[in-house]
């Protein structure tokens, strides 16, 4: 299983914008899509680390995107996209100087879950994984999944037991159910896999 393991058609999200009334804005419920890493020339455009595997879609003129500044949950349009090296180069509405642009570093960029692209059985977003409680088909508790790690090829769960982390590899023969609505993972670890990390 992977998390995301098929293309779909080029098409720019900006043109499947959801009207959301400000009460509707609830950051915890959005999906990470990337970070603003840094400043990128003069003119206010800043380089985003990737957090979709959609980033031709996700990333265009017109999108929109939100922002935590301080509490109060921002959209931000983009204006202008090139990629460079794998890596958006975006600019921003009223964002013209670099001096703007570095107030934006660290930032994540979010986008509301029914923006998100439905994907078919078998896959799942990685926010939709954390907070599910792994435990073994003989039904030995795990822990919790806190993060998901790697690429779509290659993902893994990074479970926190107590005061450690455990990581189970995204694999069908490992993962053998998740439940992402009922926030459950089964696993059948190979021998010396949970003793692995500790």
């Amino acid at each position: 299983m992977s998390l995301v393991s098929f293309v779909v058609p080029q098409r720019c999200y900006a043109q499947r914008k959801i009207a959301l009334a400000e009460s509707d804005v609830n950051w915890d419920d959005m999906a990470v899509v990337g970070r603003i890493a840094r400043t990128h020339g003069l003119r206010g455009e800043v380089i985003v680390d990737l957090e979709t595997d959609f980033p031709q879609e996700r990333f265009c003129p017109g999108a929109e995107l939100f922002v935590d500044r301080r509490g109060a949950i921002e959209p931000l349009t983009l204006t202008r996209v090139r990629f460079h090296r794998g890596r958006p180069v975006i600019a921003v509405v009223g964002v013209e100087s670099i001096d703007a642009a570095e107030a934006l570093a660290g930032i994540e960029l979010r986008v509301p879950a029914e923006r998100l692209v439905r994907l078919p059985a078998g896959t799942f977003y990685r926010h939709d994984l954390v907070g599910c409680r792994v435990e073994t088909t003989a039904g030995n508790a795990v822990g919790i999944v806190k993060a998901v790690e790697g690429t779509a090829a290659v993902s893994r769960l990074v479970v926190a037991a107590g005061d450690e982390e455990i990581l189970v590899p995204l694999a069908s023969e490992i993962c053998t159910s998740i439940d992402a609505d009922g926030k459950r993972i089964v696993i059948e670890p190979p021998a010396g896999l949970l003793e692995l990390n500790k």
